[in-house]
C-alpha cells in the first residue's frame, strides 16, 4: 500500500540527479494512518528472513521440551528459586552471570549494528517474527493485499464475518500456544500444555499465561508495525550507532534519479527507477526507502528483492535499492574496519565476556552460612573445656545428591574439635540446617582476649564410606568466632 503522506516529486521537478557524496539522511516521514496491507513478497532477503524466523520460532517452543538428567534442560523454577541451564544451577547469588550475559548480548548487538545496521531488527526480533506469521495467516484466510484492503472496506457479509472469525480464531490459538511456550520456561513445559489445554491448570497459570497470549495477539495481530514505531527504543537511539561504513537498505539516487514510469526496452532519459512504487507495497512499516534512511526502516529487505526483480524485468543492473552503507554511495567500496565505535562496543563485549567465564569459574556448588548462638556465648564444660554452638546451613547447588565433610581449624587452637558426625548428605538442590558444637580446650587461650577466629570447611567427598574428597575438589569455607569465659 503507497505511503499516502509521502510526496513524490515529479520527473519535470528532479531534472537534476541527486548528489552521490550526500550523506544518507535519517528523516522522518509522516506514517500513514490507514491499516498497512503488505504485498507478498519473495527474494533472498525473504528466504533467509523466512528460515531465520523458523528457527527462532522452534527453538522458542522446543528448548523446554529438552531434558537433561531426569530435569527440564532450561527451566527457570521461581518456586525453589534456581535456573537450571543444562549441568549448570544458577541460584539467586549467581544470577550477576546472567546479568554479564544480558549485557554481553546488547553490547554484540550495537557491535553488529555498526556494520549492518538495524538487521536484528529485520532477522531475528522476535515481534518482526509473529508479525509476518500472522499477516501470512491473514494472507492465506482473506487473499492478496488487494483483497484485504477490499475486504475492509466491504459491508458486513456472512463471508466477510467467517473470514475474520477464521483469522481472528487462529490468531488466538497461536498466541495461547505462544503464551505456553513463554510460561514453559518457568513451569515443567509438558504437565503446563496438557493442563491449559485441558482447562485444569491453576488459576495463577492460567492466568500468566493468557496475560502473554493477549500480549501476543495485540502486539502481532493489531499493532504490528506501530511497535516499532512508536514502542521499540531500539529504533529510536539504532541511527547513533551507525556512521559511513554501516550497511543499511539504501536507495541509489545517483542511479535511480530522475524516477518515471516507461514501457520495458523503452529508451529513456530517465533513471534506473521506474517509480512502480513496489518497494513501498512490501514495507511492512509502510515507508518509501527513496526518501532517504528513516528510523521506521527494520533492514527486512524486503524492498531490495522487489526492487531486484523488478530491475530484472526492465534489464537493468540489479541493486538499485540494496544492503550499502554511505562510503559506498560515494564511491568508496572497501569499507574500513577502523570505526572508533567499533572497537569500543567490541572491547565492552570481550570485558562482558570475561566477567562471565570469571564468573563462571569460581562458581561454587556449596553455599556455606556459619550462625552463632546468639543467647549463649559459650558453655563451660568441666575444668578445661569451653564450647560454642553453630548452626551451619549447607545447601547442595548441584543436581545431584552429595555427601559433605565439615571440619574447623584455627591457626592458634590446634585442639578444635566438632562434637557432632562430621558427615552429612544433602538433597540436590535443597539446604540443610546443622546444628554442631566446637569444643577447645582452655590452653589454646590467646592472653585475655575474650574471643579468637576459627575457619569452617565444607568439602564434597565421595561417599559415607569413601571420604576422600571428589575431583575436581569442591569446597567452602567461611569464618566465624569462638568465644572464650
Amino acid at each position: 500500500m503507497p505511503n499516502s503522506s509521502v510526496q513524490t516529486a515529479p520527473a519535470s521537478q528532479s531534472s537534476a540527479k541527486i548528489n552521490a557524496s550526500q550523506r544518507i539522511p535519517v528523516v522522518q516521514i509522516a506514517t500513514p494512518s490507514a491499516k498497512i496491507h503488505v504485498r507478498e513478497q519473495k527474494g533472498v532477503f525473504q528466504r533467509l528472513r523466512q528460515h531465520s524466523n523458523t528457527l527462532l520460532i522452534a527453538l522458542f517452543f522446543l528448548l523446554p521440551f529438552i531434558n537433561y538428567q531426569g530435569r527440564q534442560a532450561i527451566w527457570f523454577d521461581v518456586t525453589e528459586q534456581q535456573f537450571f541451564f543444562f549441568h549448570l544451577t544458577l541460584w539467586p547469588q549467581d544470577f550477576t552471570v546472567l546479568a554479564w550475559f544480558f549485557m554481553a548480548a546488547a553490547f554484540a548487538l550495537f557491535f553488529v549494528t555498526v556494520y549492518w545496521g538495524r538487521v536484528w531488527c529485520g532477522f531475528l526480533c522476535p515481534q518482526t517474527a509473529w508479525t509476518f506469521i500472522y499477516m501470512w495467516v491473514e494472507a492465506k484466510i482473506e487473499g492478496n493485499h488487494h483483497h484485504r484492503a477490499a475486504l475492509d472496506k466491504a459491508p458486513w457479509s456472512i463471508s466477510k464475518f467467517s473470514k475474520r472469525l477464521t483469522k481472528h480464531a487462529l490468531w488466538i490459538v497461536f498466541a495461547l500456544l505462544t503464551g505456553c511456550g513463554f510460561i514453559s520456561y518457568f513451569m515443567p513445559a509438558r504437565e503446563l500444555y496438557i493442563d491449559i489445554l485441558t482447562a485444569s491448570s491453576g488459576f495463577w497459570t492460567g492466568a500468566w499465561v493468557w496475560f502473554f497470549a493477549i500480549c501476543t495477539y495485540l502486539n502481532a495481530g493489531w499493532m504490528r508495525e506501530m511497535m516499532c514505531l512508536h514502542c521499540c527504543p531500539y529504533s529510536r537511539f539504532q541511527a547513533v550507532m551507525f556512521d559511513a561504513n554501516t550497511k543499511t537498505v539504501s536507495y541509489d539516487a545517483e542511479r535511480g534519479e530522475s524516477r518515471g514510469p516507461r514501457k520495458r526496452a523503452q529508451k529513456t532519459e530517465l533513471g534506473d527507477c521506474v517509480d512502480c512504487n513496489l518497494c513501498v507495497d512490501v514495507c511492512p512499516t509502510g515507508i518509501d526507502i527513496r526518501n532517504g534512511l528513516q528510523y521506521e526502516c527494520i533492514n527486512c529487505g524486503a524492498c531490495v528483492d522487489a526492487c531486484n526483480q523488478t530491475m530484472e524485468k526492465f534489464g537493468y543492473a540489479p541493486h538499485l535499492i540494496s544492503f550499502t552503507s554511505e562510503n559506498a554511495l560515494k564511491g568508496q567500496p572497501h569499507a574500513s574496519v577502523f570505526s572508533l565505535k567499533a572497537p569500543g562496543y567490541a572491547s565492552a563485549l570481550l570485558i562482558m565476556i570475561g566477567l562471565i567465564i570469571i564468573d563462571l569459574s569460581q562458581l561454587s556448588h556449596i553455599q556455606l552460612n556459619v550462625i552463632r548462638d546468639r543467647q549463649t556465648l559459650y558453655r563451660e564444660v568441666g575444668v578445661d573445656r569451653v564450647e560454642n554452638s553453630y548452626q551451619l546451613k549447607i545447601r547442595n547447588k548441584t543436581q545431584q545428591a552429595a555427601v559433605y565433610q565439615i571440619a574447623v581449624r584455627s591457626n592458634k587452637m590446634p585442639s578444635l574439635t566438632i562434637v557432632a558426625d562430621t558427615v552429612v548428605q544433602v538433597k540436590p538442590g535443597e539446604q540443610l540446617d546443622y546444628p554442631i558444637t566446637v569444643s577447645g580446650h582452655r590452653s589454646d587461650r590467646v592472653d585475655d582476649t575474650s574471643q579468637q577466629t576459627l575457619q569452617f570447611s565444607v568439602t564434597q567427598i565421595n561417599s559415607v564410606a569413601n571420604l576422600t574428597p571428589v575431583e575436581p575438589e569442591n569446597q567452602v569455607t567461611q569464618q566465624s568466632r569462638f568465644f572464650w569465659p
